[in-house]
């Protein structure tokens, strides 16, 4: 993926404007979204991601006999294009090497089309091949690249028969500004355009630190990835930091509808995220983006599996012909996880979606439950694409532990979702993220702060977003507070209070702390920090606040600077996670 498209959103905003004109104009120009078909009675195939892997080893390989990149128009682009060609080429693939005379690096796209199915309907799926010069680039975008290659060549293993043309494409100089891509879309006629009935793109889909996000995820062409997604109970996201950066670009610019999967490249995984997905919150999710370490011990096996074989599900959703639709269900259960006390209950949602066929009734039932433990469904029988509410209720002699909980669905097939219980002796833990407005985004509710303190002022940057707390920092005999009150709740495994500080100070000193900030919980302090402390960038700081569990306390932090000087005090993104 490149690094940035400083006027995409302008572009995307005329392109809207165009579109929205030729809409009333001449709409009959435009070519109609794919349709999220049903899922036909020849099941799509589990990709392997061995073999998947396979491919990455190639590609890196590539790269190391070839000074260590795959860059367009290097001798490892090269290289790269001759092995992919030459796996499609053995498997029957109408292979062609187009050559980009507008690129800055003079090289090849590579176009390899499935001959089968009708020539005027064709689904389109492409990913860049090139890498940045400073590394292999193995999950940018080697795992996109190796993905499509076992797709296509499953797909022809298989050879069905086919209801739309499938056409795979693989990009030169992305890397440089979206050139392969552009060129090809440039070259086509109207006619031949109005043939792709959408565009799919895969992009850094086995990032380490992976989420799971989807390139305009709502709209009818998304359907199929997000159906396979859904089915995994994913809870995939929108695409934000991809927009308007790889090639689906240049097909919608041309009004080609475009989805397609990515795991994330420099930004960082949210809490939250992480919280659903599991890894690692407030770290990139691949922090190998555009660096030497982007070979193939840079890639998720999982994240990437999940990917190729959603592809797959797309490619026979919407190209692959099969008779009579099968009628099918998927089930999902959110949230996936809950803590409950003995003789307390919790809820969750179990949702049903009908995936393929019509839509029937799923009754619903639960395994696993431990001794002393009820789990009843309100209704518990729903038709799919309906929903019901899951009670669990804890006896006072109940088990205590954690355990895992089968919801099933059975209709005339049977699905299932899996909940994990957590179950105390005595209270009740309510896990989660407490502190409000944590990266002071939303102005200054919850907390409570000296005037000027919240503030988005460009003089000291914040971690995240635009605003942070800024304490001191004025030169002269001052005193800042901030603080919020926080309800702990009793029977959790874990209190864990973090914030990240960054300390500038103008003091030269090196034994006298002449500015402080406390951190107190209540009365009691918790830390003491002060001019000797400063450094460039933030550090994290955590502590355990297990003893004040039951309780409801109050957060502070107290800035104190003497008459001469300047140290600022800079806070942001507080959290006190429970669990």
């Amino acid at each position: 993926m490149r690094r940035r498209t400083p006027t995409a959103g302008l572009a995307l905003a005329l392109f809207a404007a165009v579109t929205a004109t030729l809409t009333t104009t001449a709409a009959s120009a435009a070519p109609a979204p794919v349709s999220a078909a049903p899922a036909l009675a020849a099941a799509a195939p589990d990709i392997s991601v061995t073999n998947v892997q396979a491919h990455l080893t190639q590609l890196n390989t590539i790269a190391t006999n070839n000074g260590g990149t795959r860059r367009a128009g290097s001798a490892g682009y090269t290289a790269s294009v001759s092995y992919v060609k030459a796996k499609l080429q053995a498997a029957g693939y109408t292979v062609t090497e187009q050559s980009c005379s507008t690129c800055t690096y003079p090289s090849n796209n590579l176009i390899a089309e499935w001959p089968q199915g009708p020539a005027d309907q064709v689904v389109m799926f492409g990913a860049h091949l090139d890498s940045v010069s400073a590394g292999p680039g193995i999950n940018d975008n080697g795992s996109g690249s190796a993905t499509l290659l076992e797709n296509a060549l499953v797909l022809a293993q298989q050879n069905p028969s086919m209801t739309k043309r499938v056409r795979f494409a693989w990009w030169t100089d992305e890397e440089q500004g979206l050139n392969g891509s552009e060129f090809y879309v440039n070259q086509l006629s109207a006619t031949q355009k109005s043939y792709i009935k959408g565009y799919y793109n895969f992009d850094m889909v086995g990032s380490t630190n992976g989420g799971y996000f989807i390139n305009r995820l709502t709209s009818t062409t998304a359907a199929p990835l997000k159906a396979y997604w859904d089915s995994l109970n994913l809870q995939p996201e929108e695409n934000v930091e991809g927009q308007g950066r790889s090639d689906d670009y240049s097909f919608q610019q041309a009004g080609i509808p475009t989805s397609g999967y990515a795991a994330g490249a420099s930004a960082r995984k949210t809490s939250a995220q992480a919280a659903k997905w599991g890894g690692t919150a407030n770290s990139a999710y691949d922090s190998c983006y555009h660096r030497s370490c982007d070979t193939t011990s840079n890639i998720s096996a999982t994240v990437l599996n999940r990917s190729a074989d959603g592809v797959a599900y797309a490619i026979w959703q919407l190209a692959v012909g099969g008779g009579t639709p099968t009628n099918d269900f998927s089930v999902a259960v959110s949230p996936t996880s809950g803590s409950v006390a003995r003789g307390g209950s919790t809820t969750a949602t179990v949702s049903t979606a009908t995936t393929s066929g019509s839509a029937q009734t799923v009754n619903l039932s639960a395994t696993g439950a431990p001794s002393g433990v009820t789990v009843s469904f309100s209704p518990s029988s729903v038709t799919s694409g309906g929903s019901a509410t899951m009670t669990v209720s804890a006896s006072a002699t109940a088990t205590t532990g954690t355990f895992t909980i089968t919801v099933t669905g059975a209709g005339s097939v049977t699905r299932s979702a899996t909940y994990t219980l957590t179950l105390t002796g005595t209270g009740g833990c309510t896990g989660g993220q407490l502190i409000g407005n944590s990266s002071f985004e939303s102005g200054s509710t919850p907390w409570t702060a000296s005037s000027g303190v919240i503030t988005n002022s460009s003089s000291q940057a914040a971690r995240t977003g635009s605003y942070k707390a800024w304490l001191d920092g004025y030169g002269s005999t001052h005193t800042d507070t901030l603080s919020q009150s926080v309800s702990i709740p009793a029977g959790c495994a874990s209190y864990t209070l973090s914030f990240w500080l960054h300390i500038d100070s103008a003091e030269t000193t090196t034994s006298v702390a002449y500015d402080k900030l406390t951190v107190q919980v209540g009365s009691t302090t918790l830390a003491t920090y002060s001019n000797l402390n400063k450094a460039s960038g933030y550090a994290q700081r955590s502590f355990d606040l297990a003893a004040y569990a039951g309780q409801t306390v109050t957060l502070k932090w107290t800035g104190v600077e003497d008459a001469s000087l300047q140290t600022s005090f800079v806070i942001d993104d507080v959290t006190l996670q429970v669990g």
